[in-house]
């Protein structure tokens, strides 16, 4: 079955192409372009391309699956809307899977995963055996506990070293195979979507006019 992988959580911006056999997830074809602020105009024609390559059209997919964050509202909100309407045009089951899990899925031992949250914070989570055990959270870095990581990983890790003092091991962005293969049991057993809810973790900075703050006099 053919399937497109989209995830905008991180400043990667991803559209992949995959297969899945009954035994095997298959990369066929992605686009990631690492802009953090581009993620609205760049996932529709990365789809498009990817689709192009693999000589596929729209209608062969089977499945959309979608990283759901955490991430910053704007980036991760593009990503599942552009993912849901391609499911709802197509006509084809819509799978959310958390974000850091495509970092953290394979990582040996007892690892951290650690996306950029801005803010000089951190979106985390813990995986053992390259399942999460904790998290997915928003913290400082220094707020995280290290006790027993064995290792990092994501761009969060990579921007806070000096911080998460654990070896540096694993992806800075989701892997699309990753991302697909967490939802892999759904698309074999061709199971219905589910509504994508994203894992926002903390409100956006904009804000209705009623609702803000009055200004100090």
């Amino acid at each position: 079955m053919l399937v497109m992988v989209v995830d905008t959580a991180t400043p990667a911006v991803t559209a992949a192409l995959v297969r899945v056999s009954d035994d095997d997830v298959t990369l066929l074809t992605e686009r990631v372009t690492v802009d953090a602020r581009g993620a609205g105009e760049l996932l529709a024609p990365q789809i498009t391309a990817v689709l192009t390559e693999g000589g596929v059209a729209p209608g062969d997919l089977a499945a959309v699956v979608a990283g759901t964050g955490p991430g910053p509202f704007t980036g991760l909100r593009a990503g599942l809307v552009t993912a849901a309407a391609l499911g709802h045009a197509l006509g084809v089951p819509v799978h959310g899977v958390c974000s850091l899990d495509g970092i953290g899925r394979g990582l040996p031992g007892r690892a951290l995963v650690a996306t950029d949250a801005r803010r000089k914070e951190i979106y985390w989570a813990v995986y053992a055996g390259g399942v999460r055990v904790d998290g997915p959270e928003v913290s400082r870095p220094d707020a995280v506990s290290l006790d027993g990581i064995e290792r990092v990983a994501g761009d969060g890790a990579e921007k806070y070293a000096t911080v998460l003092t654990r070896p540096l091991d694993g992806p800075r962005y989701p892997v699309a195979t990753a991302l697909a293969e967490l939802a892999a049991d759904r698309i074999r057993a061709k199971a219905p979507g589910e509504p994508l809810i994203p894992l926002y973790l903390r409100r956006p900075d904009a804000v209705l006019p009623g609702e803000r703050k009055p200004a100090l006099r």
